[in-house]
């Protein structure tokens, strides 16, 4: 029996063929066995580590689209003074959704403490992460590389 395989990527697909929920780690990948919400086994195999975005989808050989939606995590809305907040966030390399009138970062209890002392307003929700991307490029970054 001949493995299904996906070794593209396509960004921003509206309607794809069938989904696979991942949370935001799992939205990391080169080279994993994945099912679809439809119960379809198949195999990622990237030529390289990507970052997938919740909408992009994985092109089966077959040409299928096997869109990837965020799945609900453990997370923590965060409200108060944001720019203060999110300097905070930033400098220790969280990575953090950025709303207008909240943050949110994955659940962390030594996040939690520091900004609870920082005087933040903290409530813990299930909710799909997708948080921002690097300024250099798509999705996750992994340096200050600058080209394109």
């Amino acid at each position: 029996m001949t493995v299904l395989r996906a070794n593209a990527v396509r960004r921003h697909v509206h309607h794809p063929d069938d989904t696979v929920a991942l949370d935001y780690d799992a939205r990391l990948l080169r080279r994993k066995r994945l099912s679809t919400q439809s119960g379809l086994s198949f195999l990622v195999d990237l030529a390289e580590v990507t970052h997938l975005d919740h909408l992009d989808a994985l092109v089966l050989q077959d040409g299928r689209l096997i869109g990837v939606i965020a799945a609900p995590e453990a997370l923590l809305r965060i409200e108060g003074n944001l720019p203060r907040l999110a300097w905070h966030i930033g400098n220790r390399h969280t990575p953090c959704q950025v709303m207008d009138d909240h943050l949110v970062i994955r659940q962390d209890h030594v996040l939690r403490a520091m900004l609870e002392q920082l005087g933040a307003q903290l409530t813990d929700i299930k909710a799909p992460f997708t948080p921002e991307g690097g300024a250099y490029g798509h999705g996750r970054t992994f340096g200050h590389d600058h080209a394109h």
